[in-house]
């Protein structure tokens, strides 16, 4: 009895240790990530770029989440853009002048242009109209006082995609960019066609949510499982590249025991995410020789590890020959990774139409529903070829 309270004091003990050595783990990086973009902040206010546009002021920081131009005469809110968004993690240009826009835009890769609406010399209808005209690529989003909101609600005909009403407060800001930015990450997803890369000795593989990894000489099964044939005469099997990317934060992985005897078709490991497991079948039949059981305890390294370290089990065929002849291989699978990826941007279609309702409301109510739609769309992609449980 005494061991045993002993054992439990000492597991509860680690855990607490555990958590209160990760909590100040990230408080440690939130104050150091705080401090770098103060200084970066200080240290662009400094620069002189003015030789691109006489009123340009610039902090750039080493991994923005996303590249600002912001264009209004009033220098205080072009103070109060650089000091929210530079410490939130956004790199931003600003100017005071609409024309000096039309040059930087020529130069720069920009995610945004934030464009003030009444602006003298040129405002803010013709710097959404120039730049979309230059640069259609770039998302406009209009800054504009009370009096002015019809007129900003216009500007969406000449391509803005929404307006922002000043005075804003700080949290007012952040969160209307960062939906503005999810937006148009999802735009750009739904826009982009994956490209399939045909891995051979010496072609490195790619870490692109947009492309997909097809290593030479892998057979791939209907099923999104992959089957390496080793020298020994042993099959490793694995996760593909597609439903590592689609599903890159997956939760848990239950592995087989060592020693089974399994069936084609029958459930060789299964990955959790949200609510739901997709139990994928095994490519072939045989005996289970080995496990990577560093996928049960470390889920989150499955979408980052090199193609060959994310394999599951190791198997011992049983009837190779023959049931190789039911998987895909070289060329064969690329034609058919191209038909399941135009499924794939049909479902995000009808995904990025479920989550327009969405987003107006409470922040964390909006990323709950955005969530829970994203979790249907990977599981109306899984279920033709997995067995997909719900637990609940």
């Amino acid at each position: 009895m005494i061991v045993a309270l002993i054992v439990v004091t000492t597991i509860l003990v680690f855990v607490v240790v555990d958590l209160l050595l990760r909590m100040l783990l990230k408080r440690v990086r939130e104050t150091r990530t705080r401090k770098e973009r103060e200084l970066a902040l200080d240290i662009g206010l400094k620069l002189d770029v003015s030789e691109e546009a006489k009123t340009l002021k610039r902090v750039k920081l080493a991994d923005p989440k996303a590249r600002i131009l912001a264009v209004d005469d009033e220098e205080i809110i072009l103070d109060s853009f650089r000091k929210i968004l530079v410490l939130a993690g956004y790199s931003i240009d600003t100017v005071e002048r609409g024309s000096e826009v039309l040059g930087l835009i020529r130069q720069n890769d920009y995610d945004f242009v934030f464009t003030d609406l009444r602006m003298p010399e040129m405002d803010g209808v013709e710097v959404t109209k120039a730049v979309k005209h230059l640069r259609p690529d770039i998302d406009v989003i209009v800054i504009t006082g009370f009096a002015s909101i019809e007129t900003a609600v216009e500007t969406v005909r000449f391509g803005a995609i929404d307006y922002i009403q000043k005075p804003f407060a700080e949290d007012e800001l952040l969160e209307f960019v960062k939906t503005a930015l999810i937006k148009r990450q999802d735009k750009l997803e739904k826009q982009m066609r994956h490209k399939i890369r045909l891995i051979k000795p010496g072609t490195g593989e790619s870490r692109s949510k947009f492309e997909l990894n097809v290593p030479g000489g892998v057979f791939i099964s209907p099923q999104h499982a992959w089957a390496r044939i080793e020298l020994n005469g042993t099959v490793r099997v694995g996760l593909d590249d597609l439903l590592r990317k689609i599903f890159e934060k997956i939760d848990h992985v239950e592995l087989p025991e060592t020693d089974q005897e399994i069936a084609k078709g029958e459930t060789l490991f299964s990955v959790k995410y949200g609510d739901y497991s997709l139990k994928i079948p095994s490519p072939l039949s045989g005996k289970i020789t080995s496990v990577n059981t560093e996928h049960a305890e470390h889920p989150e390294w499955l979408a980052i590890k090199p193609f060959e370290l994310s394999w599951m089990c190791g198997i011992e065929p049983s009837m190779l020959a023959r049931e190789l002849r039911g998987l895909r291989i070289g060329l064969d699978s690329v034609d058919w990774y191209q038909k399941e990826i135009d499924r794939y941007n049909e479902l995000s279609s009808k995904f990025l139409e479920d989550i327009s309702q969405y987003e107006s409301g409470e922040s964390k109510e909006v990323e709950e529903n955005r969530n829970a739609e994203y979790l249907k769309l990977l599981v109306g992609f899984s279920k033709p070829f997995l067995q997909v449980e719900n637990p609940d």
